[in-house]
């Protein structure tokens, strides 16, 4: 158990069940330091992901196309060979000269380039171990809290009034919904360092296996519109990217007669997917913001606010882009491509 609820307790509850409130009160109190931790380790992952990624991209770009420069310039400059054409003629030296000044000084630009990108990695990398570390230091005072309520409400199951077992359940529902904002912290922080092996994956048994695995009420219908094509990738990556989506489709459903329809096209560079749903829709205002990091439309308790920015982050890690089409009460289209 943990020491501090422990401690808690027995200091609470000395004089038996009529200091209850004071006992929801201290773990109220003990609950608190998990709000401000899960705080910033939110903002830690939001200064560490599209940011980061794009300043990353982008300087990787530059460097790639400032050395491409570096070595045109240095087989211009060894054509030139200054020593035996060019020293009789003062003023192709000193245009030799300007052209060997102005390498130099891309060299180094393209050095500090370098450097500034190794150094943004590293800060992405620290801000993503710390999301590791604080999301694994979290859980076991989390499952303490789950284990000892639980407990508590079966030792005293006949004393407890409705309005005691109404608080017990809030405190495991917010405990719980903790677990599952760590999961998917987990998942985003690590979902670009997997190390096991990319092969070949049949995504048409992987879907399958997918929908097998997640809950599909009986309303509603899963529907591939065509055989799914093979793609070369990480299975866990995959199987995250399908089910963070077609979870999305099922969960913001309303439709008595509900659907998510799965399916794919594709050219001679990329296969585009998309993942259709008749549910309640999107509002064009959000949905410039659903991929962002802890971004949720409803303030739901079975969310996490995650499930799209991994779904995005994976979709970059293959080169592809995602975008959707929506309309409030008709539906939602999720489109996203894989570069083969």
């Amino acid at each position: 158990m943990n020491t501090l609820l422990k401690r808690q307790i027995e200091k609470k509850l000395k004089n038996g069940l009529n200091d209850i409130d004071q006992f929801f009160n201290a773990v109220d109190d003990s609950y608190n330091n998990f709000e401000s931790q899960i705080f910033l380790l939110q903002r830690a992952m939001k200064i560490s992901s599209d940011e980061l990624f794009e300043a990353n991209q982008k300087l990787r770009d530059e460097a790639k196309s400032l050395k491409e420069i570096n070595i045109n310039l240095e087989n211009i400059l060894n054509s030139m060979n200054l020593e035996n054409n060019f020293l009789a003629n003062s003023t192709l030296l000193n245009s030799s000269d300007y052209i060997k000044e102005q390498s130099l000084e891309i060299v180094r630009i393209n050095k500090q380039r370098e450097e500034l990108l190794q150094n943004l990695e590293k800060q992405n990398q620290a801000l993503n171990d710390y999301a590791h570390v604080v999301s694994h230091d979290l859980k076991a005072p989390l499952r303490s809290i789950d284990s000892l309520i639980s407990w508590f409400k079966e030792d005293n199951a006949e004393i407890l009034d409705e309005k005691n077992k109404q608080s017990l359940d809030f405190i495991l529902s917010i405990v719980e919904k903790m677990d599952l904002l760590i999961k998917g912290i987990l998942v985003y922080s690590t979902i670009d360092k997997l190390e096991t092996e990319d092969r070949t994956i049949e995504l048409t048994i992987l879907i399958d296996e997918v929908v097998r695995t997640i809950h599909v009420p009986n309303h509603i219908e899963i529907v591939f519109k065509n055989e799914m094509p093979k793609v070369y990738g990480n299975d866990f990556r995959f199987k995250q990217l399908f089910q963070n989506l077609i979870q999305n489709s099922i969960k913001f459903n309303d439709k008595e007669n509900g659907f998510v329809e799965i399916g794919s096209n594709e050219n001679e560079n990329e296969i585009e997917f998309y993942i259709k749903d008749n549910g309640i829709g999107i509002n064009e205002r959000y949905q410039s913001k659903i991929f962002d990091l802890f971004s949720k439309l409803e303030n739901n308790d079975q969310s996490s606010g995650i499930g799209l920015s991994i779904v995005k982050k994976i979709i970059d890690l293959y080169g592809g882009k995602i975008w959707l089409e929506s309309q409030e009460a008709i539906g939602t289209t999720f489109y996203f491509t894989i570069v083969k």
